[in-house]
């Protein structure tokens, strides 16, 4: 009997002495294109910290797809990030809509405290914002209510903002229009495009969300947030193939400023024709406008408003209201880019002409 209550007593000793490990509070990722993956990363290495209160229960992304020159089906790169990271296939959630309910169903077993998302891609309905405790928080890349919509970078560098920024805002049914919790500004260099401008707002965002993440996890985000100010809210639809092509007849820096917003996808086409002086021969080609500047010092001279120069490595381009396009780098169709002064020696002394 004393023997028995020497162990009894040392045992309940020993685990009282040890304090049990805080449960991490489960936090789902929706998101699908590579640019969405700078913040997935940033979220796996927040929570692996010592001190961290959370983990990556889960991600939700776009269903996988044909991508590339093969032609393959493959997951979305936010799906294949979370692959290579370990985590398991059953926490990888691709459903057709975000309100599905098997996909739903699956989504309220994990019980999320916070679900996170950029560039997810599909809209989430009401039944699905309503399972996360501390709701759902967005990463925007544009300064709320400013640009709302698919392609907030794409059509603030089409209109040529001197300022941009990203926003942490609370997921409403309203399109983009749920309270700020914090947003961060930046100033826009002319000659930067649309792929590495969003990149580096996701980069900054993921900051700025881990370092908002206690106060989200703790309640005091909801307070602090900012309602938007619907009259000053601006749209951002997204992009169409039928918007990729330059007329010379808009003033150059409009036109500079599309090659940034449309760098990427579906990228900007101009076509132009080759003129052969000796065989009278002409020849339309299609390019695609790869990189651009504003011509400063302008020359033209009578009747030549119509032809393509090239002057110090750009192939000059007169434009609307007396303004001329630098090309510095195109795109033949099933070529690579090459630059300005390439693709003029190919032209072996022959005219220029744009359409």
């Amino acid at each position: 009997m004393i023997l028995r209550r020497f162990i009894c007593y040392n045992a309940s000793s020993t685990v009282s002495s040890i304090a049990p490990s805080p449960k991490k509070k489960p936090l789902i990722f929706l998101g699908s294109p590579q640019v969405s993956v700078t913040v997935l990363e940033a979220l796996f290495n927040a929570s692996a910290s010592p001190n961290s209160s959370f983990e990556v229960a889960g991600i939700v992304t776009q269903p996988p797809s044909r991508r590339d020159r093969g032609r393959k089906v493959l997951p979305s790169p936010v799906a294949q990030y979370a692959l290579d990271k370990g985590l398991p296939s059953d926490l990888i959630f691709s459903p057709e809509k975000a309100g599905d309910e098997a996909f739903l169903s699956a989504l309220r077993e994990l019980q999320p405290e916070l679900c996170i998302t950029a560039a997810y891609g599909n809209i989430l309905p009401t039944k699905f914002l309503k399972i996360p405790l501390h709701g759902t928080v967005n990463i925007h890349p544009s300064l709320l209510p400013l640009y709302r919509g698919a392609a907030p970078v794409q059509r603030a560098l089409q209109d040529g903002v001197p300022e941009t920024g990203v926003s942490l805002a609370f997921t409403v049914r309203k399109l983009d229009a749920g309270p700020v919790i914090a947003s961060k500004r930046f100033q826009v260099d002319d000659l930067i495009k649309a792929p590495e401008l969003l990149l580096f707002l996701f980069s900054e965002g993921s900051k700025l969300l881990i370092h908002e993440l206690p106060s989200i996890f703790d309640g005091s985000a909801k307070s602090k947030a900012v309602p938007q100010d619907d009259s000053k809210a601006t749209l951002a639809p997204k992009l169409a193939p039928d918007e990729a092509w330059l007329s010379f007849d808009e003033e150059a820096f409009v036109l500079h400023n599309k090659v940034r917003a449309f760098a990427g996808w579906p990228g900007t086409r101009a076509k132009v024709v080759v003129l052969n002086d000796k065989s009278g021969q002409q020849n339309v080609l299609e390019l695609k406008i790869m990189s651009t500047r504003v011509c400063k010092d302008l020359e033209i001279q009578d009747g030549g408003q119509d032809y393509v120069t090239f002057k110090k490595g750009s192939l000059v381009f007169p434009c609307g209201g007396g303004t001329a396009l630098e090309v510095l780098e195109v795109q033949l169709p099933g070529k690579k880019a090459i630059n300005a002064a390439a693709f003029w020696n190919g032209l072996r002394g022959q005219k220029l002409k744009k359409l």
